[in-house]
């Protein structure tokens, strides 16, 4: 089999470019010390809607005996359920997402919420929410035609005495 010089070249130029890039990749991930996310919670998102913390009549912010909270909240073709939210300024939250459908974002502007939710897998996210009032919760993952319409909110307020 003939092969042109020029093409050899040019595949010998394509073979060392891709190792130099891998290279670098693998150099940064183990000099920044990078790797995937631990304790990876895996659901199955078919049957979502079954399961006693995802179940439509548990979604919301429920207070934990320790006094933090809990928030279960499903993403979903388009928009977030429950739509609105409310939780204690000061107080140790914990947000637990699942969708049932398709790679959804959530981000919460002012905050530290800024999470992917994926199907299969539970995303979890712990903050303390330092202002009160109402804030958008909307979603950063482009999810289809109707993405833009996928917002909620999240009502933040002061500490019950």
């Amino acid at each position: 089999m003939h092969i042109d010089p020029l093409e050899r070249t040019w595949v010998v130029v394509v073979g060392l470019l891709t190792a130099m890039m891998l290279g670098v990749i693998f150099y940064t991930a183990w000099s920044g010390d990078i790797h995937p996310p631990s304790n990876v919670e895996v659901i199955d998102s078919t049957r979502l809607h079954l399961t006693e913390e995802f179940a439509e009549d548990n979604l919301g912010a429920r207070t934990q005996p320790d006094g933090s909270v809990r928030v279960a909240m499903v993403a979903t073709r388009y928009g977030f359920y429950p739509q609105h939210i409310e939780v204690p300024v000061d107080t140790p939250i914990t947000f637990r997402f699942a969708t049932p459908d398709s790679l959804h974002g959530l981000h919460i502007p002012g905050t530290n919420v800024d999470t992917m939710v994926i199907p299969g897998f539970v995303s979890e996210v712990n903050t303390v929410l330092q202002n009160t009032g109402t804030f958008p919760m909307y979603c950063n993952e482009y999810c289809g035609l109707g993405h833009h319409d996928m917002w909620s909110r999240v009502t933040i307020t002061p500490k019950q005495g």
